[in-house]
């Protein structure tokens, strides 16, 4: 496939997506949206090979494929695309490999032992791509790169755990529990069986702990707009409004937030494109 091609792929893959916020990427001018579409269809693919029973090819293979695409051969219609973009801003391919290698983890049962093995998950799904849209959206002349690479972390944990509490009572039906197991047993909580009556008030707090910890990861990384450009700034700022609103809504529902997944409201997503576009002709 050539590369107009390639881009046009990864733009109806990302149309086709489930994702609230792909619309936001209009944000950009139109060559960095090109890029969104196609860091967005790299990370669809290797996400659906994660979820799917009867995967088209293993994610070690899917990972050869991207050493093969950077090479300049490509077995996949998002690859030129991925070349082109990663080539253009600077992607780190390492960034990839490690989005590989942390939805290679969701091929078994999941189970994390510490926070600290929950940041480890959190930096390969969430971090680095958030590092890798950052070389995407661009960032000021001058800017520290040390504080920016921070920040953008900040940022992806947060994201990342607004997702853990939306999925929380999902993924334990498919046998994935993304929360420390050592604070679970801290408010002595077991996965099997915290649905039982018995054990919604220690599951409410625990959950309101965690909401509190992704809470000041959204207010440690609020700085990081500062360090971007306009446009990138503001796509940022956008992202940050939606995904705080989820967790909001997440802290609102309680433990009944495990029973069914929370979602932004249509008004709430007009409001948030309506306040983004607004910023974007001001910018």
């Amino acid at each position: 496939m050539n590369l107009p091609g390639s881009f046009e792929y990864c733009r109806r893959r990302t149309l086709r997506s489930r994702s609230s916020f792909r619309f936001a990427f209009r944000l950009l001018p139109p060559d960095k949206v090109r890029g969104m579409h196609a860091l967005y269809a790299f990370l669809r693919e290797a996400d659906d090979l994660s979820d799917d029973p009867d995967p088209r090819c293993s994610l070690a293979d899917w990972r050869e494929q991207l050493n093969a695409a950077l090479a300049g051969t490509f077995r996949h219609r998002c690859h030129a695309a991925l070349r082109d973009t990663v080539g253009r801003y600077a992607i780190p391919p390492e960034y990839l490999h490690e989005v590989i290698t942390g939805v290679e983890g969701d091929l078994q049962p999941v189970k994390i032992r510490t926070f600290d093995d929950l940041k480890t998950y959190c930096y390969r799904v969430a971090g680095v791509v958030g590092l890798a849209c950052v070389c995407i959206w661009g960032v000021k002349p001058g800017a520290d790169s040390a504080a920016v690479h921070a920040l953008s972390l900040e940022a992806g944990y947060a994201f990342q755990l607004t997702n853990i509490l939306r999925d929380v009572g999902e993924d334990r039906d498919r046998g994935r529990v993304y929360l420390p197991a050592d604070e679970l047993a801290s408010f002595t909580l077991d996965p099997s069986t915290w649905h039982e009556g018995r054990h919604a008030h220690a599951l409410r707090e625990f959950l309101y702990f965690q909401i509190d910890r992704a809470r000041g990861f959204y207010q440690s990384s609020a700085s990081l707009g500062d360090l971007l450009t306009p446009e990138g700034a503001n796509i940022f700022r956008f992202m940050c409004r939606g995904y705080s609103q989820l967790l909001e809504r997440i802290a609102a529902a309680g433990v009944d937030s495990l029973d069914c997944r929370v979602r932004l409201s249509h008004v709430q997503k007009l409001k948030l494109a309506v306040g983004a576009w607004a910023n974007r002709w001001r910018a």
